[in-house]
């Protein structure tokens, strides 16, 4: 048992690790302001019209660390502190988000991919943990229970994976075109890598997290004899 533990504990504090270092990554830049003085919301805009994006609307939403595109509605969504603010961070969060608007409009093959997997993964989220739960308790006199978790855990666990590009190809996106403009340039450039690359870090992990913890599912149910 205790293998299976390691297997899974040691992506999950990998990825906190990463997750916190992100926010403190993110704190330094938010803190750090463009010499062109342009907030998030105005670089948003800017890169939709420079890849002639005319109906995807930016707006402002609550929270923190909250930004993001819906293909369904066609909105990038930027927190508060990113539609407003003039910093480094903001800009390359909006602009990254405007690379998935991007990838949208040239419907970039992962994108359709995730947007695929993303209604069934929103149903089976909700009460995947207690088919796990329950398949633990009862994998002795109900296997079969456990094994219907595994496959449902897989899907939440190829959602994770196929992430991944999608998230890298819009930070390429993002970065190319803020340089490309000159809207970032000499350490605003560097900063503004150096953020998107510690966000899309916490993706890695995660996809990591989400394998290890499958793995001991499916050691679980496999050793269930031993």
């Amino acid at each position: 048992m205790l293998p299976y533990l390691i297997l899974v504990l040691l992506p999950i504090a990998a990825s906190y690790f990463i997750g916190w270092r992100f926010k403190a990554k993110a704190k330094q830049y938010a803190e750090s302001f463009l010499q062109n003085g342009l907030t998030g919301a105005q670089i948003a805009e800017r890169m939709l019209h420079d890849h002639g994006i005319y109906d995807v609307k930016v707006l402002s939403v609550e929270g923190q660390l909250t930004d993001h595109y819906n293909p369904a509605n066609k909105t990038v969504n930027l927190s508060q502190v990113v539609y407003h603010s003039n910093s480094v961070l903001a800009a390359a969060v909006a602009a990254h988000e405007c690379g998935h608007a991007v990838q949208h409009a040239k419907a970039y093959s992962w994108l359709m991919l995730r947007s695929k997997v993303v209604p069934v993964v929103s149903i089976t989220s909700q009460f995947i943990p207690f088919v796990l739960m329950g398949g633990v308790l009862m994998i002795n006199i109900f296997p079969q229970l456990l094994l219907l978790g595994i496959v449902i855990f897989a899907l939440s666990t190829l959602f994770s994976i196929i992430t991944l590009p999608v998230e890298f190809d819009a930070s390429k996106r993002a970065l190319a075109w803020l340089n490309t403009k000159g809207y970032v340039v000499g350490r605003e450039a560097n900063e503004a890598k150096t953020a998107l690359n510690w966000a899309a870090s916490t993706y890695v992990m995660n996809a990591i997290a989400s394998i290890g913890t499958l793995m001991y599912y499916v050691l679980l149910f496999t050793g269930r004899r031993d």
